[in-house]
C-alpha cells in the first residue's frame, strides 16, 4: 500500500486535503471521487529513499534466477487450483527478499482491485520484461495460464544457464589480467628502481633492454598518479558514453567484432532469439508481435537494430526470412531454416531446434574457451614476468661474474 496527499473540493466547494492509503494513485483517485470530492491535486506522500538506503537497496534486488523460481512456484500453483489472488499472496509470504514480497505484494493488491495479472505484472518492468507480460497476456487470453508460467520457467531458466556460463567463461581471463597488470606496476615502482640505482653504482655498462626497462619504471614512477587521474577519468567517460544511444552499439559492435569471444556472443544472442519466438509462438503470439519483442529483450543493440529493421520490412509485407536475409548479423544457416519454417507452417518447431543448436555451440564455445584460456594465461604471464626478470637479472650477473 502507498500512502497519497490531496487538496480537493467538497460537494458545498469547500477546500479540503489530506491523505489515503491505496494500491496505487487510481485506485487513490476513484476512492476520492466515491466520496463526492473533485480532485485539484495528488501526488505521493512517501518520502524520497535516502542515499543509504538506495545503496543498501542494491543488496536486495530480484535477481533472475529468483523469477525463474517465481514462475515455478505460479505454475505448481495454477496447477493445483490456486486463485490468483492467493497466489501471490502465499508466494509474498515465502518470497527470499522484502523487496520481492513487497512487490508480490502490490501485484496481490491490483488483482483485488480487479486488474488483470498481466497489468499487475506490466507496472512493475523493472522485474518482468514485455517479453514476460505479453506472454502471461497471451496466456490468459487462451485460458492457459498454468502453461505459459511453465514456458517462461524453462525460457528464462534456459536463457539464465547460458548467459551466465559465458559470463562465468570471462571471469577468469580479466581476473588474472589484472593480477598480471597490477604486479607489473608494483615491480615498475617498486622493485626496478632499487635494482636500477644498484646498476648504476657499478659503473658497468647497461643493455639497451634493460634501458628500456628502467626508462619505462622511472616513467611509471614519476607519473603514476597522472596516469591514475587519467585512467580514471576514462573509463568514468567510456562509462557515460556506452549509457548513450550511439555509446550501446558501439560496445555492442565492439564486443562482437572481439575474435573468438564476438562468436561466442552472436551464437548466445542468436540463441535467445529463436528461444523467445519459439516460445511467443507456442502461446499464440503472432510472429511480428514476437520479434517487436524480442528486439527489447535480446540484450543487445546491435540485434535490437537488427530486428527492429526486420519488424518494420515483415510490417510492410515481407517474409521473416527475407527481411532477416538483408543483415549480415543472421547467419544463412537461420535464414534458410526459416524460410524452410515458413514453406511448411511450422516456425516454431524450427526456432525452437535452432534455440537448441546454438545453445550447444555456445556450451561447446564456452568449454573451448575454458580449456584455451589456462594454459594461454601461463604463458603470457610467464612471458611477461620472464622478460622482466631477465633485463634485470642478466645485468646483476654479467656484474657478479665479471664480465
Amino acid at each position: 500500500m502507498a500512502t497519497f496527499s490531496y487538496t480537493a473540493l467538497d460537494a458545498e466547494g469547500k477546500e479540503r486535503s489530506g491523505t489515503i492509503d491505496a494500491v496505487n494513485i487510481d485506485v487513490a483517485i476513484t476512492g476520492l471521487q466515491r466520496r463526492g470530492l473533485i480532485i485539484s491535486n495528488i501526488d505521493s506522500a512517501e518520502k524520497p529513499a535516502s542515499i543509504l538506503e538506495r545503496r543498501f537497496s542494491i543488496f536486495d534486488r530480484i535477481k533472475n534466477s529468483d523469477i525463474v523460481i517465481l514462475s515455478r512456484q505460479i505454475t505448481t500453483l495454477f496447477e493445483a487450483q490456486v486463485s490468483a489472488l492467493r497466489a501471490f499472496r502465499l508466494l509474498a509470504a515465502e518470497a527470499r527478499t522484502p523487496k520481492l514480497a513487497e512487490k508480490l505484494n502490490v501485484i496481490g493488491n491490483d488483482i483485488q482491485s480487479g486488474s488483470s495479472i498481466s497489468n499487475a505484472l506490466s507496472r512493475h518492468p523493472d522485474i518482468f520484461s514485455e517479453f514476460y507480460i505479453n506472454m502471461v497476456r497471451a496466456g490468459e487470453e487462451a485460458g492457459k495460464l498454468d502453461e505459459t508460467f511453465s514456458f517462461l520457467a524453462e525460457s528464462l531458466d534456459r536463457n539464465y544457464e547460458i548467459t551466465q556460463k559465458a559470463r562465468n567463461a570471462l571471469i577468469y581471463p580479466a581476473f588474472i589480467t589484472t593480477t598480471f597488470i597490477i604486479v607489473m606496476v608494483l615491480m615498475m615502482t617498486l622493485v626496478i628502481p632499487k635494482l636500477a640505482t644498484m646498476l648504476a653504482d657499478t659503473g658497468q655498462n647497461i643493455p639497451v633492454y634493460t634501458k628500456i626497462i628502467i626508462g619505462m619504471s622511472v616513467f611509471i614512477s614519476k607519473y603514476i598518479i597522472l596516469i591514475l587521474a587519467m585512467l580514471v577519468a576514462a573509463a568514468f567517460f567510456l562509462v557515460r558514453y556506452a549509457k548513450t544511444p550511439s555509446g550501446q552499439v558501439a560496445v555492442s559492435q565492439a564486443r562482437l567484432d572481439v575474435p573468438f569471444v564476438g562468436q561466442i556472443y552472436q551464437k548466445l544472442f542468436l540463441s535467445r532469439i529463436s528461444d523467445n519466438l519459439s516460445t511467443m509462438l507456442k502461446s499464440g503470439i503472432q510472429i511480428l508481435r514476437g520479434i517487436e519483442i524480442t528486439a527489447d529483450v535480446v540484450g543487445d543493440k546491435v540485434y535490437a537494430e537488427v530486428l527492429s529493421t526486420v519488424a518494420k520490412d515483415v510490417k510492410g509485407g515481407q517474409q521473416v526470412s527475407e527481411a532477416m536475409r538483408r543483415h549480415p548479423e543472421i547467419p544463412g544457416i537461420v535464414v534458410a531454416m526459416l524460410k524452410i519454417g515458413e514453406e511448411t507452417g511450422n516456425m516454431s518447431s524450427i526456432l525452437e531446434t535452432m534455440a537448441r543448436f546454438y545453445r550447444r555451440e555456445v556450451n561447446n564455445a564456452v568449454n573451448t574457451l575454458v580449456d584455451l584460456i589456462e594454459p594461454f594465461m601461463i604463458v603470457f604471464l610467464a612471458v611477461g614476468v620472464g622478460i622482466l626478470l631477465s633485463a634485470v637479472l642478466i645485468p646483476i650477473y654479467n656484474i657478479a661474474s665479471g664480465i
